[in-house]
């Protein structure tokens, strides 16, 4: 069955809702009857998604509300969800979805560090805490989501900017999770969506047609309205490349590197190659 916070007539806030796993987020909401408010950086794709999700919408434009936001500034956030409210009431749905991967070195840029940080991870704090008492005090069952990464768990090396930021949107929105089910009266959850390779602007570098590996956001986002349904918390979406069972192998080996007292990152330590390989094998 749906959840009941996806059903037609509630609201759903998505950041990053002007393209990508967003965007197609946004317009899986509004083709089930919700009414859907986007947050992105302003602009022409702004004002593009706005419109073709007014075409999806079952009350065209006046079921869509388009509020240019910096996820990173308070006072944007803040903005945001007042705007929600005169205009639908309050928000049933929010799913903190802004990222940005302009890439990093370790000893490179600060500015990419700050930026990445500053959207990545403190976009989705500052949308939790602003967002979520007010969901809360609605006493309907509500849906926060956010969104992180197989790099936030495995944390692979070659951007570790990203990866500090995904890692802790996982342990932010862990927290939040449990402080949701110890609340009495409510009724809203928290949910770590955990896309696998998917063909969107953040993922493309240049490419104008999909890898065969990757999914489409489309796709993506089903995946996760399916599991959003069957009221997973851990959303970890396979791909064309990567399989459930191998993610699990990567994920159980990352954590393996503390109980078993390997080097940090073994799974790429030459030392490590082969039992990693074995390990994968099921040997």
């Amino acid at each position: 069955m749906p959840h009941s916070a996806l059903a037609p007539g509630a609201v759903a806030v998505v950041t990053g809702g002007a393209s990508g796993i967003g965007l197609a987020a946004a317009a899986r909401f509004a083709a089930r009857g919700m009414k859907v408010a986007i947050a992105d950086l302003p602009g022409e794709k702004l004002e593009a998604a706005a419109a073709r999700l007014a075409g999806l919408a079952a009350g065209g434009a006046a079921d869509v509300l388009a509020v240019a936001t910096d996820v990173s500034e308070l006072s944007d956030i803040e903005r945001l969800e007042g705007e929600v409210a005169d205009r639908f009431g309050g928000t049933d749905v929010l799913l903190n979805n802004a990222g940005i991967q302009p890439g990093s070195a370790l000893f490179g840029p600060l500015e990419n560090w700050e930026k990445v940080i500053a959207v990545n991870l403190w976009g989705i704090i500052l949308g939790s805490r602003v967002f979520g008492p007010k969901m809360i005090a609605r006493g309907k069952p509500g849906l926060i989501v956010n969104t992180g990464s197989k790099q936030g768990i495995t944390t692979p090396p070659g951007d570790p900017a990203y990866n500090v930021s995904k890692a802790g949107v996982k342990v932010f929105t862990e927290a939040l999770a449990h402080e949701l089910r110890n609340t009495e009266g409510c009724a809203v959850t928290a949910h770590l969506f955990i896309p696998g390779f998917v063909f969107t602007p953040l993922a493309a570098s240049g490419r104008t047609e999909k890898p065969a590996g990757a999914w489409t956001a489309e796709q993506t986002v089903d995946f996760m309205l399916e599991r959003l349904d069957a009221g997973d918390f851990y959303i970890l979406c396979p791909d064309n490349d990567v399989t459930r069972a191998l993610d699990e192998k990567r994920i159980a080996w990352a954590a393996g590197d503390i109980i078993a007292n390997r080097p940090p990152l073994s799974r790429w330590h030459k030392d490590y190659a082969e039992a990693f390989a074995a390990f994968v094998k099921g040997g």
